[in-house]
């Protein structure tokens, strides 16, 4: 009788199947603590159930938006700093649901990576877990993949699935008109759209990761890995209170080609440009590539992640609940007849 030899293993391939168990097992509580009335089932299954009824829905449209973070994930690779991109994940996904009038109900992420490290995996999906916490949606399912050969130790990538719901007939757009109010609200930096410049314009600064901000306390890395600000809580409070028109998330393209999406044929946005101070972050990346301000307003939200459209007798009253709510509101300009985005003043 031949004796018998150890085979080769899974592990021996580069995949640790105890590790993804482990990890699962440390996110566990973290994904718990985003649990709200309609989840039924969650993490360990082969999928997720909700209940729209037990969400208080009686006749729902379902809404669904993916999205990543880009190459500022590269960033945080290279610093190590993973900790905020979770939420950026979450950020770009339900931002951009609550846009068309939808409450995010709940999230599903993909995390890849050649070499799982539980713990940089766990951090990440602690902070996708934050920024669900932080939108009132449940973070219900998800998927780590650990592929050998596909990715440079220590790298990785992220995807976001989110699905919300709206009653029947309170979609957004609506409703837009010559006159509305436009209503800014602030940004908490770069956000998650233009990284590739951005890293472009490090390069030509001649500075690290490492080095001191030029515009702020702490590492220039830091300041620029800042996590894209949730609006979610704030602009559904704006839009249950009643004259929100349209809601347009700033990513890329800017101000310039995001307000026109939620603009009738024949509607245009008039923007007065002297009704903010561009933050320092901007004026930073402006000055180091010698941008154009027109490059600048298609590129970066430039200090304004999201923008609504308000019925002109509801915008004092809008920008004062959104300004309890914790926003920094600013009155941009309104709507008006014509095409696209048109500008007065100048970014300072």
């Amino acid at each position: 009788m031949s004796e018998h030899k150890n085979g080769i293993t899974y592990s021996d391939a580069g995949v640790d199947i105890d590790a993804g168990n482990a990890l699962v097992d440390r996110i566990k509580p973290a994904a718990g603590r985003t649990a709200r009335p309609g989840v039924m089932a969650g993490l360990g299954g082969f999928g997720a159930l909700f209940d729209l009824k037990a969400a208080g829905y009686s006749d729902p449209i379902l809404v669904a938006a993916t999205d990543g973070v880009g190459t500022k994930l590269r960033i945080a690779i290279d610093t190590g700093n993973v900790d905020g991109v979770g939420i950026d994940l979450v950020a770009m996904c339900v931002n951009d649901l609550v846009c068309q009038g939808a409450e995010p109900l709940f999230f599903l992420d993909y995390f890849a990576t050649g070499k799982l490290d539980t713990d940089a995996a766990a951090r990440i999906i602690e902070g996708i877990a934050e920024g669900c916490a932080r939108s009132g949606c449940a973070l219900i399912g998800g998927e780590t993949a650990e592929m050998p050969g596909m990715y440079p130790d220590g790298d990785f990538d992220l995807a976001g699935f989110a699905v919300g719901a709206m009653e029947r007939g309170t979609d957004l757009p609506a409703g837009v008109a010559s006159g509305d109010v436009l209503l800014g609200l602030a940004s908490d930096g770069v956000h998650s759209n233009g990284y590739s410049l951005v890293r472009k314009l490090v390069e030509i600064s001649g500075l690290g990761w490492q080095a001191d901000c030029p515009w702020d306390d702490g590492s220039l890395g830091a300041a620029l890995l800042t996590p894209t600000r949730l609006y979610v809580k704030q602009a559904l409070a704006a839009v249950r209170a009643g004259g929100v028109h349209a809601l347009a998330h700033i990513t890329g393209g800017g101000l310039t080609e995001n307000i026109p999406r939620v603009l009738p044929e024949g509607l245009c946005a008039r923007i007065d440009l002297d009704s903010y101070s561009l933050p320092p972050v901007f004026g930073w990346l402006m000055g180091q590539g010698g941008m154009a301000e027109a490059e600048m307003l298609k590129t970066f939200n430039c200090g304004v992640g999201m923008v609504l459209a308000v019925e002109a007798a509801r915008a004092d009253m809008l920008a004062d609940l959104l300004t309890a709510e914790g926003e920094t509101v600013i009155r941009l300009g309104h709507v008006t007849e014509g095409q696209g985005v048109t500008y007065t003043g100048s970014l300072a």
